[in-house]
């Protein structure tokens, strides 16, 4: 797999530095971060990124909403969702909403890779 720029949408910086740990360990390249849904729709344009990872309880706007936002600008925005257990509906309200896969918390390295590899590989052109 090609390395990826990734944006990454998450509201606590600890877990913003431990994802950007496991991407850059993986070969991606993170290229930008935002606190919040509304950035993230703001930012998207402006980035381009391959790949967001989209955290779904955030202030401002939820990453379900900005999933919707973005995905609605961009049929091709590869969004990969990070949330807490227990949020299975909000799982399904963010596929819903045009993210093509999800990845729990606490965020476990080769759980993360798992998701990266299936999301790029199922968007793939036959």
């Amino acid at each position: 797999m090609n390395a990826l720029k990734v944006m990454v949408v998450e509201d606590s910086i600890i877990t913003i530095k431990k994802l950007t740990l496991m991407l850059e360990g993986m070969g991606h390249r993170v290229i930008h971060t935002c606190n919040s849904g509304v950035q993230a729709c703001s930012d998207y344009i402006q980035m381009k990124p391959d790949l967001i990872t989209m955290d779904i309880t955030m202030p401002d706007m939820n990453g379900i909403e900005a999933t919707r936002n973005i995905v609605k600008n961009d049929q091709d925005a590869k969004i990969l969702m990070v949330t807490s257990h227990g949020q299975e509906q909000m799982v399904m309200d963010a596929i819903d909403a045009g993210a093509l896969g999800y990845v729990l918390k606490p965020i476990k390295e080769d759980k993360l890779k798992r998701a990266i590899e299936k999301l790029c590989l199922s968007s793939e052109p036959e």
